[in-house]
């Protein structure tokens, strides 16, 4: 059976597989399969979530449902080299992906408005793996991730000797398209140097 090159991209919260592959498809390198996995959980508002929090609660992200909806990506995504990324919660368990056993096949990551959350587990697996490449990119508006905890995340990466590309917009809680060719370069440069 041939083993192909996947590109994993994971919506956000009330998201859905159908809304995230068309950027998705837009984003992968030449030649590469794309997948778009929907959430774990049914959301309240609709659409699919990698979490539910109750909105009474303090916590910001129930930590058992981060781990069943890493175990569930850990098992179901295909074989091959990944690069997997995702917007806002998308983007969080994606960077929570280098905690599972296919760390390995992750050559690159794509961090759409989005924030880690596993801090103190993400500082500690980097620490043990090898440096790799991610694209980054954030609203300073964004009213849902703030820009702080954005630009944590991208210098937790930078810390650990990642070569992170930063895309700043001036937008909110989005993907600024006007950036979209300097996205594509920069998840076309994880493919290609993959395969040096």
């Amino acid at each position: 059976m041939a083993i192909f090159n996947h590109m994993a991209m994971l919506h956000g919260m009330t998201g859905t597989s159908a809304k995230m592959r068309p950027l998705a498809e837009s984003l992968a390198p030449s030649g590469w399969r794309v997948v778009c996995p929907e959430g774990t959980y049914a959301h309240p508002r609709g659409g699919r979530a990698w979490w539910v929090r109750d909105e009474s609660a303090e916590q910001v992200a129930p930590s058992g449902q981060i781990l069943m909806s890493m175990k569930s990506l850990e098992k179901n995504l295909p074989e091959g080299q990944l690069i997997i990324g995702g917007f806002s919660q998308g983007g969080a368990i994606a960077s929570a992906m280098l905690e599972t056993s296919i760390e390995e096949r992750i050559i690159g990551l794509v961090l759409l408005a989005t924030m880690s959350v596993r801090v103190d587990h993400l500082r500690k697996i980097l620490k043990t793996i090898r440096p790799r490449s991610a694209v980054w990119m954030h609203g300073e508006r964004d009213h849902i991730v703030n820009i702080e905890d954005g630009l944590k995340l991208a210098s937790i990466f930078e810390d650990a000797g990642w070569d992170v590309t930063r895309l700043h917009h001036g937008k909110g809680h989005m993907v600024d398209m006007s950036q979209k060719d300097l996205l594509v370069d920069a998840i076309r440069k994880m493919s290609e140097d993959d395969q040096r």
